[in-house]
């Protein structure tokens, strides 16, 4: 979905006059944000996961991606390690560790943490918890900043770079359109090991806890994603610590709304600063185009004015030499006129000279005559 300049100029100078009164920007207050009590989460038992690749192929349909370049049947994959991307949602990567003879399967996808580090570095607010557990995505007011991605300490959240009008951040959303509907995610509706389990988060702890006291043999005493960065609402049981398949384990609990505040507070003045400086912009951009558009109508008016003074000249030129033509034309009539009677009246002259001579008698017929006489 493509967004207008007037609508994003809109949204930036909103958020500048909510800065200019005073008012903290909503990343910044995830600190005070303590969970929704009753949220939703998702258990992944790991030492149950077969490695079979469902939820990947669940999570394809439900989210209309595009088709893998290995089919999901296709088991050869994971023997390397992977991760999302733009339209890989989740993925089930292998982890061949000491003391197991078997390899380790496990899923990686969004945590949906209950302090989202995403939502806390959003100023757009595109990112929100909601109180299903899933943490949903906003493409319509997305600016593409990216520093979801920046904070994000899963290294999760991808970028459509191949789409460079409407590009999206885009993860798993725990299938929220699924959630509001009263149905299972499509990973957990899939898996055949019931290696997932879907219910209240609180639920999904105690069900944990309860798993690793009655088969301390086979769990770490563990349950990651109970304090990792505040909590989040994807858990994890493990046979295997969590360290040697690739889990981190450096977050400490502190939410990442906590860790973010200080730098976020400058958020506000920032995009203070946004309206002006892109409402300079604009005004400058808007400056340009009225001096260009003066010019061109200027331009035109010069045009039309030397266009229509060598017509009128034209014209005159021309009615000058049509004058000309008429007087030639009129005097070369009245010249034939004359010449036409002049010739007529020497004609007329003519033949009244020939009339008196055949009247006037000739001398020698007088003398003859007399003389006979």
């Amino acid at each position: 979905m493509s967004i207008s300049r007037r609508k994003f100029l809109g949204w930036i100078g909103a958020a500048g006059m909510t800065s200019a009164v005073g008012r903290k920007a909503h990343a910044a207050s995830n600190k005070q944000f303590t969970g929704y009590a009753e949220a939703n989460a998702v258990l992944h038992d790991i030492s149950l996961c077969i490695g079979c690749r469902k939820c990947e192929d669940a999570c394809n349909k439900v989210n209309d991606l595009p088709p893998p370049k290995a089919s999901f049947s296709d088991l050869s994959v994971l023997e390397a390690s992977r991760r999302t991307d733009a339209y890989t949602y989740t993925v089930v990567n292998q982890k061949q560790t000491s003391g197991n003879a078997k390899p380790v399967f496990f899923k990686n996808q969004c945590n949906h943490c209950l302090e989202p580090a995403c939502a806390s570095a959003c100023f757009v607010q595109a990112f929100r918890k909601t109180d299903t557990g899933a943490v949903t995505y906003d493409e319509t007011v997305c600016v593409g900043c990216r520093y979801c991605m920046v904070a994000c300490p899963f290294e999760i959240p991808a970028y459509e770079y191949d789409k460079a009008l409407t590009p999206r951040v885009t993860k798993c959303t725990m299938c929220y359109p699924r959630l509001i509907d009263g149905k299972l995610p499509g990973c957990v509706e899939a898996c055949p090991a019931e290696a997932l389990s879907f219910g209240k988060r609180d639920d999904l702890l105690a069900l944990a806890r309860e798993r690793i006291r009655k088969f301390p043999e086979r769990y770490v005493n563990h349950v990651y994603g109970e304090h990792e960065m505040g909590g989040t609402s994807w858990l994890y049981l493990s046979n295997v610590p969590f360290d040697r398949i690739g889990m981190r384990m450096d977050l400490g609990t502190r939410p990442a709304g906590e860790l973010t505040a200080g730098a976020l507070g400058a958020v506000p003045i920032v995009v203070g600063l946004w309206p002006i400086l892109l409402g300079g912009i604009y005004a400058v951009s808007k400056r340009k185009d009225k001096i260009a558009a003066e010019e061109q109508a200027e331009a035109v008016a010069a045009a039309l004015e030397e266009a229509n003074a060598a017509a009128d000249a034209r014209l005159t030129s021309e009615l000058e030499k049509a004058e000309k033509q008429k007087q030639l034309a009129i005097e070369k009539e009245v010249q034939k006129a004359l010449e036409e009677q002049a010739a007529a009246a020497a004609e007329k002259a003519a033949g009244a000279d020939g009339t008196a001579d055949v009247d006037k008698p000739e001398a020698g017929d007088d003398d003859s005559r007399s003389s006979t006489e």
